[in-house]
């Protein structure tokens, strides 16, 4: 440790870090835009200069290293000017866009001008302009306000994978771009406008929407993947404007997926918000009463062993958790949550959980991916798999589709269940690299559980880890990696065929005779049985709408407040920042009134009497997160001897559509146009 002197401040800090750390730690604020906590130092911007006792001139604080006993001052004269001096520097050029620029208000230079720039200018020449880039239909650019300070040349290279901007010419002639003119393809590119200091780079579908001030700020978390990523909400009115990250180091750091971020338009398109009853083969407007009336009519007159349910993908605990409540009460134990049918054993949580944890990710020394695509099916967790390979000394090895571009570096060790049995048989070279580590990772994909051999793949899986000592009771290895956001609170509260129960094929095809889809987008119409009586419970009139003879208008996750398990299992809360359109409502109070309509006790009148009821049946779903480790390795239902030979492929395969929000955006649907299909690129 280093004990440095910074405004008569005494501070200790590791021997190697910056004389910028230092004075943070002393309390000090210093001013930057090149320099950001998660990215590589730059120097470029000169605009954190400090003065260091016995140097000959003001140094960059960023990027220098502290010395023991160093003397440091950063509100002397010196510093001042030197300050001020680069501010001027930085505005010669910067247009005065202030009133017109999205930026404004969030501004990094509008602050810090103000509070260290000079108060007038002595620069009387024509201001150099610059071109404007077209990088894709999420990021708009005004590049004249650029001030070079190439955060987003090393965000694109460091964090998202994807190094497709940089600087051409020098001096003031030096320009940012993507040197051919070309859409950017990061999941991750967002983030260039949350890092970007000046108005260079923003929001295209916000542009010219709002100012900050005018905005309602409200907690929420992303469900339209299962990272669980903390979001902030912003409204105005009956509309949300924008959706941004939220800091959490154990989740998502500060980084955000562009799905989740860009798809907030399609939250107001599509939206179900009336109640609607199939009359005479056509749906028809009806009132909440008619509707529920329907239901229970048709409810009551069904035998209990021939009602289904299925909750979606989006779904919050309570929803699902007051379905099953309602299934209970009537008598019926055909429930199922994996509208995917993927063979998920949920009889012990560390069979479908993400048990290394995603900040555990940066302990492991080897990986084993097997039938997923991070980079599409979780962005965030995917940067957190760069950031770990980019430290070096780790190993990746991937089964699946080959020439899959995940922005790093892997082994493509195969493409199918054949080698899952090599492995198993202790046969193929990968498997010796995960038996040297001393923490190995096991990744398994659900799209890879999602085949008739679903169950053999997760015994597989498990056994690999087993074999490689990733069962231990200070280390979990075993992970498996889960789409959305509303996939982990039903098997969390067993939301699951009970005794005797039907599961979603055998209620597919006719086991039933009434189906209760809560949010279920993601089954094809044509798959139901036509004989059976559908109920649609939802806030998109999507593909599973289309095939319901009763429609419960729902609210979305920005238009409730709703428990949310991230693929690790963590439980999260997230608020409600607007009312649901038109007469649409909460989910579980529409499964109240329906439950008061027939007859049945749901144990439950208000949400705290029902999270309660919740928590107790399912301990789980309380807010935090307790890390656990691996003290039974006897492994999940399954034979892995039952591998079959297709190969896996990808769960996701058009990112920017994966989920009925999604595919009701305009924003979306433009990526879908500009990009197309998930492309498989070399890997390298």
């Amino acid at each position: 440790m280093a004990k440095v002197t910074v405004d008569g401040i005494e501070v200790e800090v590791p021997n190697g870090a910056t004389v910028l750390q230092a004075c943070e730690a002393a309390g000090k604020e210093i001013p930057r835009f090149c320099y950001h906590e998660r990215l590589s130092v730059a120097g470029n911007c000169r605009m954190c200069l400090v003065e260091v006792e016995k140097a000959p001139k003001p140094v960059a604080s960023c990027a220098y290293p502290v010395a023991d006993g160093m003397v440091v001052k950063t509100d002397s004269p010196v510093v001042r000017n030197a300050r001020r001096g680069v501010m001027e520097f930085l505005l010669i050029n910067h247009p005065l866009d202030c009133p017109i620029c999205d930026q404004g208000g969030e501004c990094d230079l509008q602050d810090q001008s103000v509070s260290y720039g000079m108060d007038k200018s002595r620069y009387r020449e024509a201001k150099r302009s610059v071109k404007d880039k077209n990088i894709g239909p999420l990021i708009k650019t005004i590049m004249t306000r650029c001030i070079q300070c190439t955060r987003c040349v090393r965000f694109s290279a460091e964090v998202a994978g994807t190094a497709e901007l940089g600087g051409t010419n020098r001096g003031e002639n030096m320009e940012i771009g993507t040197y051919v003119e070309k859409a950017l393809t990061s999941e991750l590119s967002g983030n260039l406008i949350d890092i970007c200091p000046v108005g260079a780079l923003t929001s295209r579908p916000y542009a010219f929407v709002s100012r900050p001030w005018e905005l309602r700020k409200t907690d929420g978390i992303d469900v339209q993947d299962a990272t669980g990523t903390n979001i902030r909400i912003d409204t105005r009115g009956p509309e949300v404007l924008r959706i941004l990250p939220r800091i959490n180091e154990d989740v998502n750091e500060e980084w955000m997926a562009d799905r989740g971020r860009f798809s907030f338009d399609g939250l107001k398109r599509k939206r179900l918000d009336r109640p609607w009853l199939r009359v005479d083969g056509k749906l028809k407007p009806v009132s909440w009463p008619e509707a529920l009336g329907a239901v229970a009519a048709k409810l009551k007159a069904t035998a209990p062993d021939r009602i289904g349910a299925v909750a979606g993908d989006l779904v919050d605990a309570e929803s699902a958790f007051a379905l099953k409540a309602l299934m209970a009460g009537l008598g019926s134990a055909n429930l199922d949550c994996r509208q995917d049918g993927a063979a998920i054993d949920a009889s012990r949580p560390d069979f479908y959980r993400f048990n290394t944890t995603i900040a555990g990710i940066e302990e492991a020394d080897a990986l084993l991916v097997i039938g997923a695509n991070p980079r599409t099916e979780a962005p965030v967790i995917n940067a957190r798999i760069r950031k770990r390979w980019s430290l070096g000394k780790f190993p990746i090895g991937v089964v699946g589709p080959a020439g899959v571009d995940l922005t790093y570096g892997y082994d493509h060790v195969g493409e199918g269940p054949a080698t899952l049995r090599s492995m198993l048989a202790g046969t193929h070279r990968f498997m010796a690299v995960l038996r040297e580590a001393k923490k190995p990772m096991i990744l398994l994909g659900r799209g890879a559980l999602a085949r008739p051999d679903g169950a053999a793949v997760l015994a597989a899986s498990w056994a690999i880890a087993r074999d490689c000592n990733a069962l231990r009771d200070d280390w979990h290895g075993f992970n498996l990696l889960h789409l959305f956001g509303g996939q982990m609170a039903p098997l969390a509260m067993g939301f699951l065929p009970g005794a005797g129960g039907k599961d979603l094929g055998a209620m597919l095809s006719g086991g039933v005779d009434a189906l209760w889809l809560l949010g279920a987008d993601g089954i094809d119409p044509a798959a139901i049985a036509p004989e059976t009586f559908v109920i649609y419970q939802g806030h998109h009139g999507d593909r599973a709408a289309s095939r319901a003879d009763v429609i419960l208008p729902g609210a979305a996750y920005t238009e409730k407040d709703g428990t949310y398990l991230n693929t690790e299992g963590r439980a999260q809360i997230s608020r409600t920042a607007l009312h649901a359109p038109g007469e649409a409502r909460e989910d579980w109070r529409i499964i109240r009134a329906a439950a008061q309509g027939l007859g049945v006790t749901v144990g439950f009148d208000d949400l705290a009497q029902l999270r309660a009821a919740m928590i107790a049946a399912a301990p789980a779903l309380a807010e935090g997160f307790t890390r656990s480790f691996c003290m039974d390795m006897s492994g999940p239902a399954g034979d892995a001897d039952a591998l079959g030979d297709a190969p896996f492929a990808s769960a996701i395969t058009q990112y920017h559509l994966a989920d009925a929000i999604a595919r009701a955006s305009d924003v979306m649907a433009e990526c879908a146009r500009t990009y197309g299909p998930v492309p498989a690129l070399a890997a390298e």
